[in-house]
């Protein structure tokens, strides 16, 4: 008895990788467990948005963002006594212009998904929403992307215009997504990379997010004064409290 007790802790205590992952739900799963009651609840970054233009223009803009872990997101655009700008709150998306509401309409925002809310939210919740954006969660694979091994979830092998996500194997992080977009003459396929990780408190983050369509850059994001688990008030999602959340917020910030 005392012999398969031993074999059994033994078992328990084997990496991960000993036991392979067989499809896209047992990733989402390693993911949530892995950083479960570590990774941070709030995030605030200043954020440089560099836009390249077909003609080969650019253009810059600052963006304050704020994120509430799972589900929430909030995006200032400089100059911010303007009032442009939008909120993500739990599948829903509501924009502003010169501080007045503009459009409101459900929304599953996968990077948000993919980069925070898997750490924070039950994984079959995760897994149905990205079952939403049609990622085939029952395809899995393992590659090579800069240089380390990922798990890629939606694809097979030199498949690059089906949905899919792509996951660092050591660090259970995500790096890479593709989607279609569009349909006919009309469809495109847009990529995104989250590049560049660093540790922030018991989780991480990627500084630097790249856009692609069709291969050619098309938006790059660099994050800078990155703050994690502080206070924020919950009126910052609030569509009615645009403008005065939107005070309150920098001036803490200052």
């Amino acid at each position: 008895m005392r012999k398969l007790y031993l074999a059994f802790i033994t078992l328990m205590l084997l990496p991960a990788a000993v036991f392979p992952i067989k499809d896209g739900n047992e990733l989402i799963a390693a993911m949530n467990r892995k950083y479960a009651g570590k990774w941070y609840r709030t995030m605030t970054f200043v954020q440089k948005t560099t836009t390249y233009k077909p003609d080969g223009s650019s253009e810059v803009a600052t963006w304050y963002e704020a994120m509430s872990v799972p589900g929430r997101l909030r995006i200032d655009i400089a100059p911010e006594d303007k009032g442009n700008g939008v909120i993500f709150d739990n599948g829903r998306m509501h924009s502003f212009r010169d501080g007045e509401p503009v459009a409101s309409r459900d929304l599953v925002h996968p990077l948000l998904v993919l980069g925070f809310d898997v750490y924070a939210q039950p994984a079959e919740k995760t897994a149905e929403q990205l079952r939403s954006l049609g990622i085939d969660l029952s395809i899995i694979r393992q590659d090579k992307w800069q240089g380390r091994s990922v798990y890629v979830v939606g694809a097979k092998q030199n498949d690059l215009s089906s949905p899919q996500f792509w996951i660092d194997k050591k660090n259970l992080y995500f790096v890479r997504l593709i989607e279609p977009r569009g349909a006919g003459e009309k469809k495109s396929i847009q990529e995104i990379q989250f590049n560049k990780y660093e540790r922030l408190k018991g989780g991480w983050v990627a500084p630097e997010v790249v856009f692609f369509v069709d291969g050619k850059r098309t938006m790059l994001e660099e994050y800078s004064d990155v703050q994690a688990d502080i206070d924020l008030s919950d009126n910052l999602w609030e569509p009615a409290s645009w403008m005065s959340a939107s005070r309150d917020y920098y001036k803490k910030r200052k």
